[in-house]
């Protein structure tokens, strides 16, 4: 997902002379090429966050359309204030992009996951926040990004991910029906997709195949078109990478109160609380209950009661 992403944009340097990249010392090997064909193009600023963000607030403001990669906590967290002030007040339209979604980085322990950031997103105006799947989701991504005038925030898992989407030709702001199934509706964004997908084939084979949707672009969120997505739904699943207080889901569960809606929302996530256990993706996954088993339990328990 995150070559994808990248690669997208070093092909959009060739025809492009206004893409400038930043980085937080990290992912240097990926801006090998760019760094030799556009050595004026590219710098490291090192562990100076905050700096970056106004960095980069002044190169947009001059008309350079500036990407800047980053692990998530040092691309949103430690630098918020920036954020807030000098690209999303101003409305730059500056790019975020953010590796290590979830617990990507698992078991490098807090300071490398990225489980609350979407909470800070939804305190910030302007900000588009996008949430790819799959490869596909990540290019499109990286196109929308390029062409958007306002300030956008891509979170990305780290590589590897299988592929979801069949097709590539989709909205990226729109909810996405990724494979089909009825009754019960599994949205989903990010990293997770992997359990989805195992957890449907499962399902598929039990005879209760889940409708399964992905949402890229978790803000804004399309609301009307999800709605109608799931007009003949009556349970739906929201499965996510993040803290279930301050995530998609809460997002959803907004969207359930000032709308009339006649499906049930059930949340699976991870509790509001620090991670200290130890272990990979895997193994924490399992721990705070966002497994393709848990999946599985989930919507097989809500089915009961279509």
């Amino acid at each position: 997902m995150r070559n994808a992403f990248i690669d997208t944009v070093l092909d959009a340097c060739s025809e492009r002379d206004d893409i400038f990249i930043l980085s937080g010392d990290a992912g240097l090997g990926v801006f090998d090429r760019f760094r030799e064909e556009h050595p004026g193009r590219f710098r490291n600023m090192g562990v100076a966050e905050q700096n970056m963000i106004s960095f980069a607030a002044g190169l947009a403001m001059t008309g350079f359309k500036v990407v800047i990669y980053n692990i998530i906590p040092f691309v949103l967290y430690r630098c918020y204030e920036q954020v807030r002030n000098d690209i999303c007040y101003q409305e730059l339209p500056v790019v975020l992009v953010g590796t290590g979604s979830g617990i990507t980085y698992a078991p490098m322990g807090m300071s490398h996951y990225s489980v609350e950031d979407l909470g800070l997103v939804q305190t910030l105006p302007n900000l588009v926040a996008l949430s790819p799947i799959d490869p596909v989701e990540a290019r499109a991504a990286a196109v929308f990004a390029l062409t958007c005038d306002k300030p956008v925030y891509v979170r990305l898992a780290k590589r590897g991910e299988m592929p979801v989407h069949e097709d590539a030709d989709f909205d990226i702001l729109s909810p996405q029906v990724v494979r089909d199934g009825a009754g019960t509706a599994v949205v989903f964004h990010g990293s997770i997709a992997n359990e989805v997908i195992a957890a449907y084939e499962i399902l598929k084979i039990r005879g209760c195949a889940p409708l399964l949707i992905s949402i890229p672009a978790v803000q804004p969120l399309d609301g009307v078109a999800l709605r109608e997505l799931l007009a003949d739904v009556r349970q739906v699943v929201c499965v996510e990478e993040h803290f279930t207080n301050c995530g998609l889901g809460s997002v959803l569960a907004r969207l359930k109160v000032e709308h009339t809606t006649s499906w049930k929302l059930s949340l699976l996530g991870i509790s509001p609380q620090f991670i200290h256990e130890i272990g990979d993706r895997d193994v924490l996954r399992a721990a705070h209950g966002i497994s393709s088993a848990d999946i599985v339990r989930t919507v097989e328990s809500v089915s009961v009661n279509l």
